[in-house]
């Protein structure tokens, strides 16, 4: 079994949540997400971003609005609608419950092996 495999799928599987996470702080411009991302320590790629973000707009969980920019091309940026609102509030309710309790299963388990 390759470990590299089940990271990938398990960062995967909180990505979503992260972006949205970070777009529901305010109006956000894509490379703006990279960076926060990479801070956080979870570094993805502008061809993982790109489709995520159009697949959230497209489910009606973003908004965008192009800004003139004067160092470059119009740059988009992205808000959560009110129907992200709810989604993210759904997500974080699920992600409380699974982090919780898969932390008392870890804990359970360092203390039997101890």
């Amino acid at each position: 079994m390759n470990v590299d495999n089940t990271q990938s799928q398990m960062r995967k599987g909180v990505l979503e949540f992260c972006i949205l996470s970070i777009i529901r702080n305010g109006e956000v411009y894509p490379s703006e997400i990279l960076d926060k991302m990479k801070q956080a320590g979870l570094n993805i790629l502008e061809g993982t971003l790109y489709p995520l973000l159009t697949r959230l707009k497209n489910a009606t969980l973003l908004n965008y609005r192009w800004e003139e920019s004067q160092s470059g091309p119009p740059r988009k940026y992205f808000s959560l609608t009110e129907e992200g609102e709810k989604f993210y509030q759904e997500l974080a309710t699920t992600w409380d419950q699974l982090s919780n309790a898969v932390n008392n299963i870890i804990n359970a388990n360092a203390i039997d092996y101890e």
